[in-house]
């Protein structure tokens, strides 16, 4: 497809000229590659839990794959941990192109998955690739974000630091404290990156810093969505089967265990509430640096939000980056200042070089396709709430920021309306859906925050799903998050992110930026099941008779709405995309005069051209389709 330049997408989407770059800050303090990558240490080491779930009769073994400089080792100089604890090692692999682990005879790892090994060895770092509890060469039974999985995590930090035991594969005793200096990054995107935030929640001591990228902070809220099924990811039990090393029957107790814990309806249990760490965030001691996807469709917002705004109530140190792509990884949507920043924040954390990364801006947030805004706080300073109220029952109605909601909206099922048929052409009348907009904006508008919806709702059923989604209209050139890369393609091209040796290499494949054109783009969504309302551990009927006053949380955001476009908030009830079929046949009675969209306003002033940045260029690949399919994965 035809690649255009960056500047070319920015003209599209109007935005203002970019400011000449300001004179160069001074180089940062850096750690440096000065040890051999291919005579490094690589060593098997099973490390002891004080768990069996397997029910063996002894204690369940976690693999820590480790590879170390051997100079560090010889001179007696210890070194501190980078760490990516995944169940994917094997069954999956990691990485924009599924790297699995590759071993040699007598058991050691040759090939490990990333660059993490490639580019931090060298510069002072081991590197631990632990497979979770169950999975590739570990014992016990993988449990999907319970106790097993988590306490297993944390027992490689605790070896580490002396205060568990680790072994050879023939027993002999491995102490890691004779090279480690106990500090531990841990790393990960998706499922790697929620164990990081459990074992942080956890508050085991060693664990500097964490690095969730794209990672789940609550499995209720990745399973569940107010009540009801999620149908776009896998569920518990089927995860556990994907991920599962161990031999034919090992883990049926375990696998029952889980299919009658995650129980089939919308439910919060004690079972969910094992595996939701955001209550922990209290016991966090690591620093966080968080990566999420604003349009991540499989693990979506919420879970950078809640887990941001627990963190941040805990005073937890902390940093953030918010792209307009999917469950992507930065490596493949900003790598060269990924892979920069990384570096800074472990040498930082880890190696205690003082090189003001904590005096930097607070967030990056990219608001085009590789044009990046930094905030020295998020959310931004002065961020206030905004209520916006709806008015009216014409095609569209009007969302007006000031004033009195008016009327009264009747809307009724409709199980079969798509998303794409739901939100497009807004001034055309559709069954089962209701457009709410703003007039033309004139400036800039900023959503910095989590959106909330109050509506004033009576239902002819006992309960029904209701939807509410965010909206921009107008013209541009954005991420095409829906394209099966997830806002990213794939080329043929390579670049090299470290050493390498015969055996693994630190080159991977360029990417590009999928762009699309479209009249609109969904910028949130929130769903609430009826009979939820007022709790997600029990249900309580909607009497058909009876008004009731509901809120409920859209995804949290940082978008701006370009002025010429409008902002939108469209209604419906089911919606079989993102939640469970959950069609009641019902009609909605909405008051309007009870009703309001709540909205985080950041102020307009942050969006000076001088702090938009396109670094660096990425090649731009020209979707012309907006894909409504998905194609995500857990992965």
């Amino acid at each position: 497809m035809r690649r255009i330049p960056l500047l070319c997408v920015l003209a599209m989407l109007g935005a203002t000229a970019l400011a000449a770059p300001a004179s160069a800050a001074p180089v940062a303090l850096l750690s440096d590659p000065v040890y051999d990558y291919t005579t490094a240490i690589r060593e098997t080491v099973y490390v002891e839990t004080t768990l069996d779930n397997d029910g063996n009769g002894t204690p369940d073994k976690v693999v820590a794959d480790v590879i170390r400089p051997r100079e560090a080792a010889t001179a007696g100089v210890k070194v501190p941990v980078v760490m990516d604890a995944s169940p994917y090692y094997q069954c999956c692999g990691r990485g924009n192109e599924s790297e699995k682990k590759v071993y040699a005879a007598d058991g050691t790892v040759t090939k490990f998955p990333l660059y993490y090994d490639n580019f931090f060895v060298p510069r002072g770092y081991a590197f631990v690739a632990a497979d979770l509890a169950g999975t590739s060469r570990s014992t016990g039974c993988e449990d999907v974000g319970g106790t097993e999985e988590v306490q297993g995590a944390k027992a490689v930090v605790d070896w580490l630091n002396g205060r568990a035991v680790g072994r050879t594969a023939s027993g002999t005793i491995v102490n890691a404290t004779t090279w480690s200096t106990g500090k531990v990054g841990m790393i990960g995107k998706s499922w790697d990156g929620t164990i990081a935030n459990a074992v942080a929640a956890t508050g085991v001591q060693g664990l500097e810093t964490i690095v969730p990228i794209a990672a789940i902070s609550s499995w209720y809220d990745y399973n569940r969505v107010n009540g009801m099924v999620n149908p776009k990811v896998s569920s518990v039990p089927s995860l556990h089967t994907t991920v599962n090393g161990r031999p034919s029957g090992t883990c049926s107790a375990v696998s029952s265990a889980l299919s009658s814990g995650a129980v089939s309806n919308g439910n919060y249990n004690a079972f969910w509430a094992a595996r939701n760490y955001v209550p922990s965030a209290a016991s966090v001691h690591a620093s966080v640096f968080v990566v999420h996807g604003q349009n991540d469709l499989n693990v979506q917002g919420v879970h950078f939000g809640q887990w941001w705004d627990a963190l941040a109530a805990n005073n937890v140190p902390r940093k953030i980056w918010l792209s307009q792509e999917g469950h992507v990884d930065p490596f493949d949507f900003r790598r060269a200042t990924w892979v920069d920043t990384l570096h800074r924040w472990f040498d930082f954390w880890l190696k205690g070089i003082d090189n003001g990364i904590m005096s930097e801006p607070m967030a990056d947030v990219e608001r085009a396709a590789d044009v990046w805004q930094t905030s020295t706080q998020w959310p931004p300073s002065g961020t206030t709430t905004a209520n916006y109220v709806l008015q009216g029952t014409g095609n569209p109605g009007v969302l007006a920021p000031s004033g009195a909601g008016s009327g009264s909206l009747s809307l009724t099922d409709a199980p079969s309306l798509s998303e794409a048929n739901a939100v497009s052409s807004p001034t055309t009348a559709r069954t089962g859906r209701k457009v709410y907009q703003t007039p033309v904006l004139t400036s800039d508008l900023r959503i910095a925050g989590t959106p909330t919806i109050t509506l004033r709702v009576r239902s002819s059923k006992a309960t029904t799903t209701l939807t509410a989604k965010l909206v921009t209209y107008g013209t541009a050139t954005r991420v095409n998050y829906r394209a099966s890369g997830e806002g990213i393609s794939t080329l043929t091209s390579q670049s090299c992110w470290g050493s390498s040796s015969s055996t693994d290499d630190a080159c991977y494949k360029d990417t590009a930026k999928v762009v699309s054109s479209a009249a609109y783009q969904v910028l949130s969504r929130g769903w609430m099941d009826g009979q939820h309302r007022d709790s997600l551990t029990s249900t309580t009927a909607m009497n058909t008779s009876t008004y009731y006053t509901i809120t409920w949380k859209l995804r949290p955001i940082d978008q701006v709405i370009p002025a010429s476009q409008r902002l939108g908030v469209v209604l419906t009830l089911t919606d079989p995309e993102f939640v469970s079929a959950h069609s009641t046949g019902a009609t909605a009675t909405i008051d309007l005069a009870g009703s309001v969209l709540k909205l985080p306003i950041a102020p307009a002033t942050g969006l000076s051209a001088q702090t938009l940045t396109p670094q660096p260029l990425t090649p731009l690949v020209i979707d012309p389709s907006w894909n409504p399919s998905t194609g995500t994965r857990f992965q």
